[in-house]
């Protein structure tokens, strides 16, 4: 619902879920007030293992295109700073 509005460059927030029964290092991603979802499961466990370990991860929106499966319409970049 909200796909028209996000521009590359976007900033995104990354929360950690530790408490995630489904996933022990789920990290959900969210826009603006808006959970998109989560980081994949194949690509989350060094993220996890950053954040657990104090570091502070900043993302961005990297690329949009339209798919029809939602889980290929946006990609992102995380940064360590």
């Amino acid at each position: 619902a909200v796909f028209s509005d996000m521009r590359a460059g976007d900033a995104l927030v990354l929360l950690r879920e530790v408490d995630n029964p489904h996933d022990a290092n789920a990290i959900s991603v969210h826009w603006r007030e808006y959970k998109l979802g989560y980081v994949p499961r194949k690509e989350n466990a060094a993220l996890a293992w950053a954040m657990d370990s104090g570091q502070a991860l900043h993302a961005r929106i990297s690329r949009l295109q339209a798919h029809r499966n939602p889980r290929l319409r946006v990609e992102f970049e995380v940064f360590v700073q």
